[in-house]
C-alpha cells in the first residue's frame, strides 16, 4: 500500500492507492471524526485500496496538521465551523481529483466516522455526484444535535458567545445541510449506515428514525442498516469490514 502525504489547496491529506490501482479506480473520500485525523483511519484505506479503490484522507479543519492548540470547550464551540467547512471542502477534492487526472467517469464514494459521518450527511444534501456514501455514527438533524450540544455546553457552567439572532442565523445555515428536511436528495442513493446502539455521544435514535422515515418514503432497496445492540461511540471490526465492503461492491 502506498501513502503519499500531500497537500491539494490548502488541505493537507492522505492519498492512498497500490500496485494495482489504476488511473481511473473508483474512489473515496473517507472523513474523521471529532478531535482526530487523517491517519486514524488508515485501516479503513487499507481495506479499500485492497477492494479496488483510491482513497483520500483528508485532515478536518482545525484537526491533525490543521491543530490550532485550541482547548476542548474552544475546539466544541466550532464544531459545526468544522463540519459545514469540510463540506465545502469535499467540493474542492472533487475539483482537484479531476484537475490531477484521478477522476473521469469513475464512481466516487464518501465516507466517514462521527463527525465525519455527519458531514458525509451534510454532503449529500450538498452534492448530487456522490455515488455511494457510509456513514459511520453519523445522524442527519443538524439543527436538533446543534441545540443539544448548546444546551450541554450551558449545563456545564460555559457561556456560548452567541447572541440570540446568531444563534438563529447558525441554525438557519444548518437547516440547509439538514437531511430530515430534505430526504428527496438522498432518495435512490445506496447508503449505508452503522450505529452502536448505546452511542452515548451521537444518539442512536435520530439516526434510526430517520432512516425508518427515509425506508418508509422511498423504500429500502438501496439503504443497509447495521446496528449492533451492545456497541458505544466506536465502530467494531465487524462494522468496519462490512462498510469498506459495501462501499466497494458499491463503486465496481
Amino acid at each position: 500500500m502506498i501513502v503519499q502525504q500531500e497537500s491539494w489547496g490548502n488541505i493537507p491529506l492522505l492519498h492512498i492507492y497500490n500496485e494495482t490501482t489504476e488511473k481511473y479506480s473508483p474512489i473515496v473520500l473517507f472523513l474523521h471524526g471529532f478531535e482526530s485525523a487523517k491517519e486514524h483511519n488508515l485501516h479503513y484505506a487499507y481495506q479499500l485500496v485492497n477492494q479496488g479503490c483510491r482513497v483520500i484522507l483528508p485532515d478536518a479543519h482545525l484537526h491533525g496538521e490543521r491543530d490550532e492548540q485550541l482547548d476542548k470547550v474552544e475546539i466544541s464551540l466550532r464544531f459545526w465551523e468544522t463540519v459545514l467547512t469540510s463540506i465545502e471542502e469535499v467540493g474542492v477534492l472533487k475539483e482537484e481529483l479531476t484537475k490531477r487526472g484521478y477522476l473521469e467517469n469513475q464512481k466516487i464514494g464518501v465516507a466517514g466516522t462521527s463527525m465525519g459521518g455527519i458531514t458525509t450527511l451534510g454532503c449529500l444534501t450538498a452534492y448530487s455526484w456522490i455515488d455511494a456514501a457510509v456513514i459511520l455514527m453519523g445522524t442527519p438533524g443538524y439543527v436538533e444535535l446543534a441545540k443539544a450540544q448548546m444546551e450541554q455546553i450551558e449545563q456545564k457552567g460555559f457561556e456560548i458567545p452567541l447572541t440570540d439572532e446568531e444563534r438563529k442565523n447558525m441554525f438557519d445555515t444548518l437547516a440547509a445541510f439538514d437531511a430530515t428536511n430534505q430526504m428527496e436528495k438522498l432518495a435512490g442513493k445506496p447508503l449505508f449506515f452503522w450505529h452502536g446502539q448505546k452511542d452515548p455521544v451521537v444518539p442512536f435514535a435520530p439516526t434510526a428514525h430517520f432512516i425508518k422515515d427515509l425506508e418508509k418514503e422511498y423504500g429500502e432497496n438501496n439503504i443497509t442498516f447495521v446496528k449492533e445492540k451492545s456497541a458505544g461511540h466506536a465502530v467494531s471490526r465487524s462494522g468496519m469490514l462490512a462498510a469498506t465492503k459495501w462501499m466497494a461492491n458499491s463503486l465496481a
